[in-house]
């Protein structure tokens, strides 16, 4: 079955800090957005690859894939105000019914093996995504004070999130909520069941210095 991937790539850094958004922060001598767009390469080097940037940030893209000779093969797109919007606007290009994953552009260490699982699991299921177990105490505020939730009920999730293409198309049809967080709140929404698969404590998602650090470490 075909696929295709659309890694997003739409934030500003602002958590992170530093002059450059974070998908651009140089860790072991290249933007962290290469070593993701890598490792999708890598899973399948004939996949199609969309890259969702802001307009604003093309022609910097353009002269760090220059600069570091990137010539992986994969197509710039603009994205929008929101994720929602963003995602959607990679989704356009997709020209397939088989497979879309939807993978964060600053989640460079995500591997082959995690990759393929998601992929396989929504072939299966039509809608697949990494989750782990939550290892810190959580509690949640209330208006008497806070209270304590039961951690072993609960779930971090990852990407890259996976479906059908002609699932998530379907899904992005429906009305745009500010609630949104990921595709597949938006697939669960039309009463589609989504996969578990389980995911990796190395795959990061970089938003603050010290991720930036561990991320630096373990390439």
């Amino acid at each position: 079955m075909e696929h295709s991937t659309i890694i997003v790539a739409g934030g500003s850094g602002k958590r992170l800090g530093g002059p450059v958004p974070k998908q651009f922060q140089v860790v072991k001598g290249r933007p962290l957005l290469m070593w993701t767009i890598e490792a999708f390469h890598r899973f399948d080097p004939a996949m199609p690859i969309i890259v969702v940037l802001p307009r604003e940030h093309f022609d910097i893209w353009k002269a760090l894939c220059l600069g570091h000779r990137f010539f992986i093969k994969h197509e710039v797109v603009a994205g929008g105000e929101q994720r929602w919007h963003s995602v959607k606007a990679g989704l356009d290009k997709v020209e397939h019914d088989g497979l879309v994953a939807v993978h964060d552009g600053v989640r460079p260490l995500v591997s082959t093996e995690l990759i393929g699982r998601c992929f396989a699991a929504a072939d299966e299921q039509a809608a697949a995504i990494p989750v782990l177990p939550v290892v810190p105490s959580i509690r949640e505020t209330t208006a008497e004070g806070s209270r304590a939730l039961d951690r072993s009920r609960l779930l971090a999730v990852q990407t890259p999130q996976c479906f059908h293409a002609d699932l998530l198309r379907k899904a992005f049809e429906q009305p745009y909520d500010s609630s949104f967080t990921d595709e597949a709140t938006l697939v669960e929404r039309m009463g589609v069941k989504v996969a578990l698969v389980e995911g990796e404590e190395k795959n990061i998602k970089v938003t603050t210095a010290m991720d930036l650090r561990v991320v630096e470490a373990l390439l």
